[in-house]
């Protein structure tokens, strides 16, 4: 029997050591040799460089695991690898490789790409002690030194911390991915390996940034204005905005978004076409000033108050109007910038408001496990909405880098079909299939585009 056969038959841990293990495996990936292939190209679409094919097989560090990937999911940082922008991420692997020792493995002329997964451990390192074979295991995105000394007191502050399947080779869009134990986190039970996969990117990043100590952190009754309320990261945002006690104000696209983001729980719902909020509107100081009035307002009319929060990732085209928008002593956290680092605000609304800024990124293991915790007792559902193959990878990326998503873009790896993996059905029974499911309805394909 295959190892991949024993996976998807449910063998049993003895099953699984004895089936050998392949010399090669199927995997979304780059290849070096692309990275000039866009040159000046105004439209780099990912679909010229995902690629999906084999690629050999890494041996196992003392402290890995070896992950049969059932399902993944899309993250930005994907559609920044296969744009080989800012940088391309062979830069990474080879800065990684020079490292020495077992990180030498990463520098290859092809990188797996993925920073989500969740599946089956199939094999384990020499060193490690809490996992066996069979486990069912989400994977979280932060690879850290666990010897590094600043790791003990936050698993995010270390310096050689990396963003697993885009600073590291062998990711999750892939049969089979290796991740340092220490990323391991217990799969819900309840949830199917789909739905699974599309948590600890996204929802354990949110987490941390509004609910950790390390965070916003959020209390009963805060406004949280929320940019992007209906993608990968702000359907979660809003879903733990309003599990909190919190007040949820999605800033989104389109009225389908708007529709969506309302179903997640934002109680205002703000659209950004209608106050004038483009790409480039973080370019002009005055439209800046402008839009964040606009937006002030409408907040101020539907709560009664300005938000004590802002769950900002956009970067360049709102950092300027969430400095400015957030109330006196409230708080902005970002973990990113998708439309670009450089921001510009006036920092008059920052020093004389007495404002912070606080930086955030993925989440540290025992936050992970602690968000896990929450798709488990009912209070945050998947955020799942299309569902692609791994040979549609590229088509699946094409849909995030054109922002014609909502929620999060799952991607089907080992698993066969949809709706495997489920181990506890009475919980999921008890939640409800349709409760755990409130995105599907928009799921969407790309448009074409030439």
């Amino acid at each position: 029997m295959s190892l991949t056969d024993a996976v998807l038959s449910g063998a049993s841990p003895d099953d699984l050591r004895r089936a050998p293990l392949p010399s090669h495996f199927t995997a979304a990936h780059l290849r070096v040799e692309d990275e000039g292939v866009f040159g000046d190209a105004e439209d780099k679409d990912v679909r010229r460089t995902l690629h999906v094919g084999e690629v050999p097989m890494p041996e196992l560090a003392p402290d890995e695991v070896l992950v049969a990937v059932m399902a993944s999911s899309i993250n930005y940082n994907t559609v920044w690898s296969a744009k080989f922008e800012p940088l391309s991420t062979f830069r990474f692997l080879r800065a990684y490789g020079r490292e020495g020792g077992w990180a030498a493995r990463h520098d290859q002329d092809f990188h797996v790409l993925g920073s989500d997964a969740a599946g089956v451990v199939v094999r384990t390192g020499s060193g490690v002690r809490r996992w066996r074979l069979g486990d069912h295991v989400l994977v979280n995105a932060a690879r850290v030194d666990d010897q590094e000394p600043a790791n003990q007191a936050d698993g995010m502050l270390g310096e050689h911390q990396l963003a697993w399947g885009y600073e590291t080779n062998f990711g999750g869009l892939a049969h089979f991915a290796v991740a340092r134990a220490s990323q391991l986190i217990p799969k819900p039970p309840h949830l199917t390996w789909e739905e699974a996969a599309t948590v600890p990117a996204c929802a354990g990043t949110a987490y941390r940034m509004l609910v950790s100590d390390r965070g916003a952190r959020m209390k009963q009754g805060d406004v949280v204005l929320i940019w992007g309320a209906s993608g990968g990261l702000g359907a979660y945002a809003a879903q733990l905005v309003k599990n909190g006690g919190g007040i949820a104000v999605g800033v989104v696209g389109s009225e389908e978004k708007a529709a969506a983001a309302r179903k997640l729980g934002c109680e205002v719902v703000v659209n950004r076409q209608e106050i004038g909020v483009g790409d480039d509107a973080g370019d002009d100081p005055e439209a800046t000033l402008k839009a964040g009035k606009r937006i002030g307002r409408i907040v101020r009319d539907a709560v009664g108050a300005d938000p004590d929060i802002v769950f900002e990732h956009v970067g360049r085209s709102t950092f300027g109007i969430s400095v400015f928008v957030v109330k006196r002593g409230g708080t902005v956290v970002t973990c990113g910038s998708s439309t670009g680092y450089v921001h510009q605000f006036d920092n008059r609304y920052l020093w004389m408001r007495l404002k912070r800024v606080l930086g955030s990124h993925v989440a540290n293991l025992q936050e992970q496990v602690e968000c896990a915790r929450l798709f488990t007792l009912g209070g945050i559902v998947p955020a799942l909405s299309s569902l692609f193959p791994l040979a549609e990878v590229g088509e699946a990326t094409r849909l995030v880098q054109l922002n014609q998503h909502i929620g999060k873009v799952g991607v089907l790896c080992l698993a066969p079909r949809p709706g495997l993996g489920v181990t506890a059905p009475a919980l999921r029974d008890r939640i409800g299939p349709d409760a755990l499911n409130p995105l599907r309805e928009f799921a969407a394909r790309p448009a074409a585009v030439g």
